[in-house]
């Protein structure tokens, strides 16, 4: 049976799991495990300092620029927990396509791994981007092998052009903070929007759609539905070959 009404929001769906799996692994990335419970306390932190920290509001609007890191899910989920609204940014954006995107959703803040970090500052002043909030591609990883994974990014493969962004705070601090400040629960209903999810733009300009806490939870009650009489619920592990800011990859796993 789908019942997109199950769940209250994403929020409510998300603590159900987290309280429920606490202990078991909900991403494994470049062979660093976060359980569930580390993934409600990182992204706890992170919605508290979207508000404390930052003075956002339910309602505004957050972008997320990177591939599949660890970061993505603790901003994500941080995100919706101080109910604001996801925009999804493809990493692999021209200035052109980023700006377009950021001024079309309102983006007031933006999370971005150090790899696209050029392609922002040559639109930034241009936006209503007020906080960039800026991590590197190990910073969730144990420290010895965060460290050797950023020396390896950014100085043997070359692969973070320079850029000069004074203002950002980092991911690290941004979450160090926000587990010092309270967070607060907003008050979330089914129909609040949960994300600006951008088209690809093949046929003009890319164009937001706007997809409410419902339309997702009614989404996953249909993937539910479909392959969860096939998995074994708890102990599944499920590969993500697509990127997350992709609304299928999203979606389905």
């Amino acid at each position: 049976e789908i019942n997109p009404d199950r769940y209250q929001s994403l929020v409510e769906l998300f603590e159900h799991a987290t309280t429920r799996y606490a202990d078991q692994p909900a991403f494994i990335n470049m062979g660093e495990v976060m359980t569930y419970r580390k993934l409600e306390e990182r992204s706890r932190a992170f919605a508290a300092y979207l508000q404390e920290g930052l003075g956002l509001q339910k309602g505004d609007r957050v972008a997320l620029m990177m591939p599949n890191l660890l970061q993505y899910p603790v901003a994500l989920f941080g995100i919706l927990r101080a109910g604001m609204i996801v925009v999804n940014v493809n990493p692999l954006y021209t200035p052109r396509e980023l700006e377009h995107q950021l001024n079309d959703s309102g983006a007031a803040a933006i999370v971005i791994v150090s790899n696209f970090a050029h392609t922002l500052e040559k639109v930034v002043a241009k936006t209503q981007v007020k906080h960039v909030i800026l991590t590197r591609m190990g910073d969730q990883l144990s420290t010895a092998k965060g460290t050797l994974v950023n020396f390896v990014v950014k100085y043997i493969k070359r692969l973070v052009p320079k850029y000069h962004l004074p203002d950002a705070i980092s991911f690290r601090s941004a979450l160090q903070h926000g587990y010092r400040m309270q967070y607060v629960k907003p008050e979330i209903v089914a129909e609040d929007l949960a994300f600006l999810q951008y088209t690809g733009g093949t046929t003009g300009v890319a164009k937001g759609a706007m997809l409410t806490h419902r339309n997702m939870l009614a989404n996953l009650e249909q993937v539910n539905a479909t392959y969860g009489p096939l998995l074994h619920r708890g102990k599944e592990f499920v590969v993500t070959a697509l990127p997350l800011y992709h609304i299928f990859a999203l979606t389905m796993n």
